[in-house]
């Protein structure tokens, strides 16, 4: 009896639009929201207490005689600014789209202040209950103008992080094509080393920057989201590639075959890893010069030279057993270091938290997936442990990483 209601059910709608069995479930639950809505949510009844007040200031901005700060409502009920003071004195202000600031709303708020270059200030916020939300002004500096003098400074400083280090790294392609096949699974493993590091150092990054972003947008899963975006999207690229490099060897035409096709599609996946994570890094430096906490010094150039270098390296590794063209060495250099200037430009004129948590994450996910292409390569066979040579090569990666990070804090 049981199996045939149950075979009656499924004839029901055996002649039914595939469509309309997948819309049917939604306008349920549609509707069903909105007799909820409709009937002002019965027995839930008037939440009680007092409004929880959170604002963030997700950007501040300095010009000669003025603060602005670019706030955002990161609670669940909406704010009301009532007074601002600059260390501890109570000032004047206004707010470009009202006073009263609703949920995820924002507002920019102009406090007029005859400030003093490298001076530290505090700015609090004093909400209509009473609630305060301060925020800190290390060093008082300009914020540059956005024109084409300032686009022109954020390209020479990505000029600098990336496209210079990273090319220079990749001069070690002759070097690399005549050692021996031992000392090629030291090399592979110095790769692993080297990315294992930027993963994990972009990782905190992000971590650290999304502790300051509102956190109605995700907060530190933001960085999370970026991971396994970043993963997910190479893998698919991993997956295209490889069916194009299949049809090649049928006879199809060609891409590259063999080995060389192999290490052209490693090289390739190394620069995206690493051009990702330059991407984040530009977006940290281009920040950090727009809010004067970066001396664009001497020093400091040489220092990423040094600590980039080794991605370059970290790029032909894979290519030991190829004769690449010129060409394709460019782009693979632009690749990798192209992403820097691109990220100081956005981190300069128009730095978001968020945006710059999730982009660490898409570049420690996206390394992740280069690592997992480049470990059989440290190991002769698929079922051999890692030789010791090879653990050698990655603990050298990481101590370099780690030496050289110290040279470009920012």
């Amino acid at each position: 009896m049981m199996e045939a209601r149950t075979a009656a059910g499924r004839n029901s709608f055996a002649g039914a639009p595939v469509w309309l069995l997948g819309l049917i479930p939604l306008a349920l639950i549609g509707l069903t929201l909105g007799a909820f809505a409709l009937l002002g949510g019965p027995g839930l009844g008037q939440r009680s207490g007092v409004p929880i007040e959170d604002l963030a200031v997700e950007r501040t901005v300095l010009h000669p005689g003025e603060f602005e700060l670019m706030v955002r409502n990161d609670g669940p009920d909406a704010v009301d600014i009532a007074q601002v003071s600059v260390n501890d004195a109570y000032l004047p202000f206004t707010a470009s789209d009202g006073q009263r600031v609703g949920r995820l709303g924002s507002t920019t708020l102009t406090i007029p202040y005859d400030w003093v270059e490298g001076q530290a200030y505090e700015i609090t916020l004093l909400t209509s209950t009473g609630g305060t939300i301060s925020t800190e002004i290390a060093s008082a500096a300009e914020t540059p103008d956005a024109g084409i003098g300032f686009y022109g400074l954020m390209t020479l400083l990505g000029v600098y992080v990336g496209l210079i280090p990273v090319g220079m790294g990749m001069l070690w392609l002759p070097f690399v094509r005549r050692v021996t096949a031992e000392w090629m699974r030291v090399l592979i493993g110095f790769t692993v080393g080297l990315l294992a590091f930027l993963a994990i150092d972009a990782t905190i990054e992000g971590i650290d920057l999304a502790g300051g972003a509102p956190s109605a947008f995700g907060g530190p899963l933001l960085v999370f989201l970026g991971v396994v975006a970043a993963y997910l999207a190479l893998s698919a690229a991993e997956g295209y590639l490889g069916g194009r490099q299949r049809k090649v060897r049928d006879g199809s035409p060609a891409m590259g075959t063999g080995a060389a096709g192999t290490g052209a599609f490693l090289a390739l996946l190394v620069a995206i890893g690493i051009g990702l994570h330059n991407l984040g890094e530009g977006l940290a430096v281009g920040s950090s010069y727009a809010g004067g906490a970066l001396a664009l010094g001497a020093f400091l150039v040489i220092g990423f030279a040094i600590h980039n270098t080794t991605e370059g390296l970290a790029i032909v590794a894979p290519l030991a057993e190829t004769r690449p063209r010129l060409r394709r060495l460019a782009g693979l250099g632009l690749i990798a270091g192209g992403p820097a200037i691109v990220g100081a430009w956005i981190g300069a004129a128009a730095f978001n938290p968020s945006l710059g948590a999730f982009l660490f994450g898409v570049g420690a996910g996206a390394i992740v997936q280069v690592i997992r292409q480049l470990w059989p390569a440290m190991r002769e066979t698929a079922d051999e442990f890692l030789p010791p040579v090879a653990v050698v090569g990655m603990l050298g990666g990481i101590a370099v990483m780690y030496a050289t990070s110290l040279l470009v804090a920012v």
